[in-house]
């Protein structure tokens, strides 16, 4: 099984970005999204940004995660 974890975005800076899961901050590869900004919510796998989520998908991951531990 694969899991991605949600995060939002800190800070972009050539196709690297940093991001914010929780309160862990990390550098991941954002070269996959386009126009990519502080702000939005991605979702991360094997320290790639994937895809873009909203902030409800993002509160929603949150709270199954708390719920799991």
């Amino acid at each position: 099984m694969c899991v991605g974890i949600s995060a939002k975005v800190m800070k972009v800076d050539k196709g690297t970005a940093i991001i914010d899961s929780n309160g862990v901050k990390k550098a991941v590869d954002a070269s996959l999204l386009e126009n990519l900004m502080p702000g939005d919510y991605v979702m991360v796998h094997a320290g790639t940004a994937i895809s873009r989520i909203t902030d409800t998908d993002e509160n929603e991951t949150s709270r199954i995660l708390e719920g799991l531990l």
